[in-house]
């Protein structure tokens, strides 16, 4: 009789096997995309087990290593919704409330935090001045000061905030998409855990779920295995763009994935590992103005949540974010009432993944 550990050795193969067999309706989409001399994508699709896990393209213009399941990307702002589930772990063990605000948690903070509260942070509604803006205004002044080899950290865009006397707008009477929002939650974090940002993800949600290549990357502190490398392409070449002078930071998109732990996150999710329905459906409710209207972004009715956009897609209702950063493009998008999940992960910028994965989702849901 086969032992156990052998059983499900098989499984697993046999899992990955399935997982990296071709589909006509994934690879009509990608498979004209790119080849094996040029950066490509990591594409997930499931449906409460793997449908699909391949890769496209290579991860490294350098050695052409091709994409696989265990190739890692960096997320950008897929990052936020690990961000915003770090913080609701924290008011779930009675250590914070959505209504604290930025003074109570840094009390030497500008008067102008008094009115800003986790829950401003976590659903776009501070009025946190952008802090690419504060770095370009800063630099005008005193010249190159961030590099993409002497990057910004978020200690640094803490004091950059912590320099002003006012926000953009009154907390909760707009919508204002915020990375600097989002790098303050991380050290938010830091500061009510009292261990770094990226220890406390790794204790509390990548340790338990077994995200075991998954990391918020800190130069010296960490390594990314197999990493994909991030390129644009410039006048019919492709450049090698991976970093830039904001990619150090971490609340806002500091983290890198593959699609073998990223899929181990979606299960979490389905299944309520890390929160109950009740904990998390917080997060899942699109936030109102103070005045009880819906925000908007032009013309544009904006639904979002805890580190999630919330509108749905051809009437199936769908929790998903995207993520752009210097040579990076992703993706998540997930419809609950159908088990579906579909991620694209793109060592390049010059397409856009959320576009391609609802091509996918369409494809699916026409069947």
């Amino acid at each position: 009789m086969r032992s156990l550990p052998y059983k499900l050795a098989i499984l697993l193969l046999a899992g990955r096997i399935f997982a990296a067999k071709p589909n006509p309706a994934v690879d009509s989409v990608f498979a004209p995309l790119s080849d094996d001399k040029s950066p490509g994508f990591a594409v997930l699709v499931r449906n409460g087990r793997n449908v699909v896990m391949r890769g496209y393209g290579v991860s490294d213009l350098r050695t052409f290593r091709k994409i696989d399941e265990n190739t890692s990307f960096r997320l950008a702002s897929f990052t936020k919704q690990f961000t915003a589930m770090a913080i609701m772990l924290l008011v779930h063990d009675g250590k914070l409330r959505y209504d604290e605000t930025l003074t109570e948690i840094f009390p030497g903070f500008p008067a102008y935090g008094r009115t800003i509260t986790v829950r401003h942070l976590l659903t776009h509604t501070s009025g946190m001045l952008d802090y690419e803006t504060l770095m370009e205004q800063k630099e005008k002044v005193e010249g190159p000061l961030w590099t993409a080899t002497k990057q910004i950290h978020d200690e640094d865009v803490f004091t950059l905030l912590a320099q002003q006397a006012h926000g953009d707008f009154t907390p909760g009477t707009k919508w204002s998409y915020s990375n600097s929002g989002y790098v303050v939650l991380g050290l938010v974090v830091a500061k009510i855990s009292g261990m770094p940002f990226a220890e406390f993800l790794q204790r509390h949600i990548f340790g338990p779920l077994k995200m075991a290549s998954t990391v918020a990357y800190v130069d010296g502190l960490n390594t990314v295995s197999h990493r994909a490398y991030g390129y644009s392409k410039q006048n019919g070449q492709w450049q090698d763009t991976d970093q830039s002078a904001t990619s150090a930071t971490l609340g806002d998109g500091g983290i890198y994935s593959n699609l073998r732990d990223l899929a181990r996150w979606d299960a979490a999710l389905a299944s309520d590992k890390l929160l109950s329905r009740a904990e998390m459906a917080p997060a899942l409710v699109p936030v109102k103005l103070i005045d009880d209207s819906e925000p908007t972004y032009g013309e544009k009715r904006l639904a979002y949540g805890f580190g999630w956009f919330l509108e749905p897609l051809n009437g199936r209702a769908r929790m998903w974010h995207s993520g752009s950063t210097s040579g990076f493009r992703t993706v998540i998008e997930r419809f609950p009432d159908e088990s579906r999940t579909i991620v694209i992960l793109a060592n390049r910028t010059d397409l856009d993944p959320a576009q391609l994965a609802e091509k996918i989702a369409s494809s699916y849901f026409s069947k």
